[in-house]
């Protein structure tokens, strides 16, 4: 029960990161593009890799912080559902070329960043 009560937490505050964090993207960038959701899953990706090694690979009896961080906090900041449907409304807006950009970058960028984040805290 205890760790539902971390991960609910966590969720929250991930919720109101993403939030928070698209919209000030947004608010530079402009709609046109989902830059927002975009950054917020290179961000939680490069994130996932870092607090992956730190809290599975090393730290490996905090299961507490795994469900705040990881489950909650990550798994309500990433927004790969946002996504998908701004890409099919890009689609259905006539757009399929940016629809496709928006997969090919946001798949490969955000799997790079978590390899990056996992090599970078593998370093320490």
């Amino acid at each position: 029960m205890s760790q539902l009560l971390f991960i609910a937490g966590g969720g929250a505050l991930g919720a109101v990161m993403r939030y928070g964090v698209s919209n000030a993207v947004y608010a530079v960038t402009g709609r046109d593009f989902p830059y927002g959701t975009l950054t917020v899953n290179v961000l939680g990706s490069l994130l996932m890799g870092a607090l992956y090694v730190l809290l599975v690979e090393r730290l490996v009896e905090a299961a507490e912080w795994r469900a705040f961080l990881l489950v909650g906090v990550l798994g309500a900041f990433t927004t790969f559902s946002t996504f998908s449907m701004e890409t099919v409304a890009l689609i259905e807006g006539g757009e399929p070329l940016r629809a496709l950009l928006n997969m090919l970058v946001s798949v490969t960028v955000c799997v790079l960043a978590t390899w990056l984040g996992v090599l970078a805290i593998r370093q320490l």
